[in-house]
């Protein structure tokens, strides 16, 4: 990969889109497990039930809150290994 050109406004702006691209998917789904484990919570304060299968709703939320961070945290080291690696610095 070619070292991009941090110049000017316009190419910063660029890398910045392709920065963003790295990993969207990812990212996507972490926010959506953490949203999730939101709602999750709220669901049996509504009238929702206490009991999903063998676990209580809550127990469902942790775990959901659990596995959304730890793509969030992928997706941060995915981005990061990208960007050294482009930039020509050492690999982590």
């Amino acid at each position: 990969m070619s070292r991009p050109d941090l110049s000017d406004a316009a190419a910063r702006a660029a890398y910045r889109d392709e920065l963003r691209a790295v990993a969207r998917t990812p990212r996507r789904m972490g926010l959506l497990f953490v949203f999730a484990s939101l709602g999750l919570w709220v669901w049996p304060q509504n009238g929702g039930p206490a009991m999903l299968g063998p676990l209580p709703t809550a127990t469902w939320g942790w775990i959901c809150l659990g596995i959304g961070w730890a793509v969030l945290l992928w997706v941060i080291v995915a981005r990061t290994r990208y960007h050294k690696q482009r930039l020509g610095g050492p690999d982590l």
